[in-house]
């Protein structure tokens, strides 16, 4: 009898466990195919940007068309586009296909660090859905085309590995992560964590821009200049002088008539204080670095920089957005509210631009001039229907990006989260391992047990 009872429990187990499989297989089918019912849906980006760049690599050779500046994307996006075009597959299909890709490994990721909380059982799968339902992140891919998911994933990947202690694993994936976007540097706080703290060796650190460049050896072997190639990420810094382009951030509480070019510089300065201040705060502790800590310390960091650093766009809280759903499975009693909080902010800032008359700025606030397609040389394009007239597009841009009220109301939302996350990482790091929760992450490392994957 008892043999008999061991073989129909195994049974059972695997019934549910088929079971469990098929719904998450079922739920990740029907995530990708809300992504595809948006596919027909021409973004103003893609319009004015994506298509432009991908209709003028196909007219220049494919490849050999990354010598020109036709961009301001580093060149492995391009690498991307320039892939498509030698592809059956429409341009406005294949960006967004490339981002909805993402979108998966970016759900993968959140699987993979949850379980080294919750090995087993449901929640794991359970968090990678949500972020493959957040809001943000699925029209982010399928209705607006954009590619935060690409950089997002890999720097999801790059905190997974840091907590597997895969240091070159961890140094490579948050490289990649580096090449495709500069928001990248979001996570950078957590990563001088960790090689302040000897969690990761400070030999891994030139692999991070190593693998930048070496990504940009194809572009220098079709042609690209490398002082073009080096200066993407330099001359996207200085593309917006606005305080906020849209994002809930602090500068939506500075008047509108705040001089831009004296406080950008102030609050780059003051970002830059308060996260080397909560850097040494963690450095000088000597509490011990566990997988939670870690996770409360990438949410924090992802939702911090972009909220005190000027001049940022909507999207710029994607990574706070996943970052603070995998928390809140780590801590939920004490964050379950936070990624509520961020995914309304950014998704209510999301309506001004994918759906102008729904977001939260009065009506006709529309996306306004930006730069057009390029020419024929490649060269760096002008705007369409010619540049106004001296002093009209600072008058433009300023009173598009203005405060209002309910970008106020949606910076105070995030504010709320951002102080939320704050104090439960402090909190979490005045606890006592010893007295707590049994031995770090790094301990069992070090103590030869093998960790949970």
């Amino acid at each position: 009898m008892s043999a008999e009872s061991e073989v129909v429990a195994l049974d059972e187990n695997r019934k549910r466990t088929l079971r469990r499989t098929g719904l998450v297989a079922a739920a990740v089918v029907l995530a990708v195919a809300a992504r595809v019912a948006l596919f027909d849906h021409e973004s103003f980006d893609y319009k004015v940007f994506f298509k432009n760049w991908y209709e003028f690599i196909s007219a220049h050779g494919g490849f050999s068309a990354l010598k020109y500046r036709f961009s301001d994307y580093n060149v492995p996006y391009l690498y991307l586009i320039t892939i498509l075009t030698y592809l059956p597959i429409p341009a406005l299909a294949g960006v967004k296909i490339i981002s909805v890709l993402f979108d998966l490994v970016l759900a993968y990721f959140t699987y993979r660090i949850v379980a080294l909380r919750h090995p087993g059982g449901r929640l794991p799968p359970l968090a990678a859905l949500i972020v493959l339902f957040l809001p943000t992140v699925a029209t982010n891919s399928g209705m607006w085309g954009q590619a935060d998911s690409l950089y997002a994933a890999f720097g999801l990947g790059g905190v997974y590995f840091a907590l597997r202690r895969r240091p070159w694993l961890s140094a490579v994936f948050f490289g990649l992560s580096l090449a495709f976007k500069l928001q990248a540097v979001f996570l950078f706080p957590l990563l001088l964590v960790l090689l302040l703290k000897r969690w990761l060796p400070w030999r891994v650190l030139p692999v991070v821009p190593g693998v930048v460049l070496l990504l940009d050896v194809p572009a220098l072997l079709a042609g690209a200049p490398l002082g073009q190639l080096l200066s993407v990420y330099v001359q996207q810094t200085s593309s917006y002088p606005e305080l906020s382009l849209r994002a809930p951030s602090i500068y939506q509480f500075f008047p509108a008539s705040a001089d831009a070019a004296v406080i950008r510089p102030i609050g780059v300065a003051v970002t830059g204080l308060v996260v080397l201040g909560l850097c040494l705060g963690v450095l000088l502790s000597r509490v011990r670095l566990t997988t939670t800590k870690i996770v409360l310390m990438g949410a924090a960091s992802a939702l911090l920089v972009p909220f005190l650093l000027p001049s940022m766009h909507e999207r710029y809280f994607y990574l706070a957005e996943v970052l603070t759903v995998i928390a809140a499975f780590h801590l939920p009693r004490r964050l379950w509210y936070v990624p509520v909080l961020v995914q309304v902010a950014s998704f209510l800032a999301y309506l001004e631009v994918l759906v102008p008359a729904m977001g939260p700025r009065s009506p006709g606030g529309g996306p306004g001039v930006i730069i057009g397609g390029p020419p024929p040389d490649g060269s760096v394009f002008p705007l369409p229907g010619g540049r106004p007239p001296p002093g009209a597009m600072t008058d433009l841009m300023s009173n598009l990006y203005a405060p209002t009220l309910e970008f106020r109301l949606l910076a105070a939302l995030m504010a709320v989260a951002v102080v939320s996350v704050l104090w439960t990482t402090i909190r979490e790091f005045r606890r006592d391992p010893a007295a707590g929760a049994g031995p770090s992450v790094a301990s069992r490392v070090h103590q030869g047990s093998e960790l949970p994957s």
